[in-house]
Order: structure tokens, then sequence, then C-alpha cells
């Protein structure tokens, strides 16, 4: 900066391009999701209930995604009510509950797994297997 000389604004380069990839992955990564007509926190809600093979409770989604238990009850109905996950009443606890996919959220998750795989694939294809491998260690580094 010729205003200030005083000062190495490097760094400003290195976060903005990071900000600017990090907001350009985001669209690229919505966009799959919103082809199946799920947002990314529901897409996380199905692919973590894919990972665990068993029933969560609510609170052990919210707590695993990091988000308010409000909006978790909010996307799970949702979820709900378009079929693609089903509540099961606690045999210990009558207040409380577990959810799972349906055939149909399993189907769908499947598919959305696949397609995400292969958009991720394709914004990382300008690095080769090296890079990539230095990539996830700076970054890894950088958010420790």
């Amino acid at each position: 900066l010729q205003a200030r000389p005083d000062l190495d604004c490097s760094s400003m380069g290195v976060v903005g391009r990071v900000r600017r990839t990090s907001e350009q992955w985001k669209k690229n990564m919505e966009r799959v999701f919103k082809l199946h007509q799920l947002s990314s926190i529901e897409f996380d809600i199905l692919a973590t209930l894919r990972r665990s093979q068993t029933p969560l409770t609510p609170t052990e989604l919210y707590q695993t995604l990091m988000l308010s238990s409000g909006v978790m009850s909010t996307r799970i109905e949702s979820l709900v009510q378009r079929g693609l996950l089903q509540r099961l009443a606690s045999e210990e606890d009558r207040r409380s509950c577990r959810v799972e996919l349906t055939e149909e959220g399993m189907a769908l998750i499947d598919l959305v797994v696949v397609e995400h795989i292969q958009n991720m694939e394709s914004m990382l294809s300008p690095l080769n297997n090296q890079e990539r491998d230095q990539l996830a260690g700076l970054l890894k580094k950088l958010s420790q």
C-alpha cells in the first residue's frame, strides 16, 4: 500500500483469497443441495443420520452439528413433513424421541452425497494430490 508503506499488507491478500474461495465453494455446494430441495443444514442432518446408522435424539444432532435446539427442531419437523425422517418414541422417556431416516430419506442422502463428493472433487480439480495434502495441512494448522 502506497498510502501506508510502513505496513505489511500481504496478510490481506491471503485472507481475501481464502474468503472469496470459501464464498464460492459455499455457493457451489448449495447449488447441489438446492437441486434436491435441501438446505446445507438439512443435508448435514441427513448425512449425520446416515453416518450414525442408528437413530439419534435431536439433542445429539444439534450438539454434533453445533446448531441451536430451535433450529434443529424446525429442520427436523420440515424433514419429517417431507417424509425424509421419522420420529421414534423413546421407551425410557415419554418426553424424548429419536429420529431416523425413512427409506426415502436414505435414498435421497445416498444420491446427494455422491453428487456432493463429485462437486467437491470438481472444486479441488486445479490441485494435484500433493497440493491437496499441503492445503489440507495448512488449513488444519490455521484452524487450531
